[in-house]
């Protein structure tokens, strides 16, 4: 084994267990009835996510990477994310949370002693570690959904983390992002999942965008103008869902006397003017920018804001430079239970001083999610293929519940439009 392969071991390793820890936390922060509560039909019980991340990893890394024997071959229709829908999992045979906890340490058992006898090079699938970097991004993945569910849980709060740190200096104005080509999506990205390849060139003109993402203050003031009453700001199929589904506010928002006061983790409190608005849907977004006289930037627009360096003309990993995230770039991996406040991180700023396009909120674009041109599924389709289309819309940049293994300047998340479940805000962008 060379020294390459060992630092590549433990860091596959350490990052299995990272994830590992991250889920351990959420299920055990809560008693083993609400473990199996369904918290809303949006969800699935926080104990089907526990047991699903054990069965991928069993599917991909014991069974097809290390070639063993099935450990519950019986459950795997269980938890196929594709079988059952979300709101009729808890109607399923699953496993109690005593044995979902018995099964995933055995899988985790059986995965670290594949990860001890595999080359980590050769085909595709053990290149780099790609299949278990793979299941740390899923796991990584599914626990954000679950910090998703307890954000829907109702009870006395059960989850803390220190407070996000203050703003530096103000953010205000929009940032010129000069118009040509650039190298959208990568080769190189060890881990990279199959839709934020190939990479390819891409001309994208000139346009401004908003040095932050839209705040609480400004999308208040959007509500208090009558935004959510004239429909002269929402698309046909927005004004439809804003009506059918009575949209006032985003999720969580209540009245507070003349202002507006929102519940976080069973936490209420009166919203903080300068932090970015979260928990609204697509629709709500792309309002919000018609009545601001602006639009949604298009996903190419935001990736170029982000990895477009005018300087050496090269696309960077993130938009402080190709360096990891760390505490002092970005509000990352739950380290917080909510977006900092603008201008908190000014060391992950863009060459053109665009701020927390890493973190804090997953950011609406206005764009399809389409494969790239050359686009290949790999290792299966159900990943991103079987999603491409019209229904859902790009997210970019990643929130504060998601984990640095799961968030890059190519990484693309995707979800339908009236989608507001999710840690969702969004920036601003016009033509120039």
């Amino acid at each position: 084994m060379t020294i390459e392969t060992g630092r590549l071991r433990d860091k596959v390793a350490e990052e299995l267990t990272r994830a590992r820890d991250r889920t351990t936390a959420l299920t055990e922060a809560v008693d083993d009835g609400d473990l199996i509560r369904q918290h809303s039909p949006l969800m699935s019980p926080l104990v089907w996510d526990l047991a699903h991340v054990g069965n991928q990893e069993e599917l991909w890394l014991v069974r097809d990477v290390g070639g063993r024997e099935p450990l519950r071959q019986d459950i795997d229709e269980l938890y196929d994310a594709f079988k059952h829908a979300r709101k009729n999992r808890p109607a399923l045979p699953l496993l109690g949370p005593a044995e979902a906890r018995r099964y995933v340490a055995e899988v985790r058992d059986k995965a670290l002693d594949v990860l001890d006898h595999s080359p980590l090079e050769g085909q595709r699938l053990l290149s780099d570690g790609f299949a278990f970097g793979m299941i740390v991004q899923h796991e990584q993945q599914h626990d954000e959904t679950m910090l998703a569910t307890h954000q829907l849980r109702i009870g006395a709060p059960v989850l803390t983390a220190d407070p996000p740190p203050l703003p530096a200096e103000p953010v205000t104005g929009e940032a010129l992002i000069a118009g040509g080509p650039f190298v959208m999506g990568t080769d190189t990205e060890a881990w990279a999942l199959d839709n934020e390849r190939p990479a390819h060139t891409v001309d994208v003109p000139a346009f401004y965008i908003d040095r932050a993402p839209v705040t609480n203050g400004e999308y208040a003031a959007f509500i208090a103008a009558g935004g959510y009453d004239d429909a002269r700001w929402w698309s046909t199929a927005g004004w439809d869902h804003r009506q059918a589904a009575g949209l006032t506010a985003p999720a969580h928002w209540q009245r507070d006397g003349d202002g507006w006061a929102a519940t976080s983790f069973g936490r209420t409190a009166r919203i903080v003017a300068d932090e970015p608005v979260v928990h609204v849907c697509f629709y709500e977004a792309e309002a919000y920018a018609a009545w601001a006289v602006k639009r949604l930037p298009t996903e190419a627009e935001w990736e170029k804001a982000a990895r477009w360096d005018p300087v050496s003309g090269r696309s960077r990993r993130f938009p402080w430079g190709d360096e990891s995230p760390e505490a002092r770039h970005a509000n990352l991996g739950q380290r917080h239970l909510g977006p900092a406040r603008v201008g908190a991180y000014p060391d992950g700023a863009s060459p053109a001083g665009v701020h927390q396009l890493i973190g804090d909120v997953w950011e609406w674009t206005s764009s399809d999610f389409r494969g790239y041109p050359g686009f290949a599924a790999f290792p299966y389709r159900e990943y991103s293929e079987v999603f491409f289309g019209p229904d859902h819309r790009v997210l970019r940049g990643g929130s504060f519940g998601t984990d640095r293994s799961a968030c890059r300047g190519t990484f693309r998340n995707w979800d339908y439009p009236i989608r507001r479940q999710i840690f969702s805000g969004f920036r601003c962008a016009r033509d120039a």
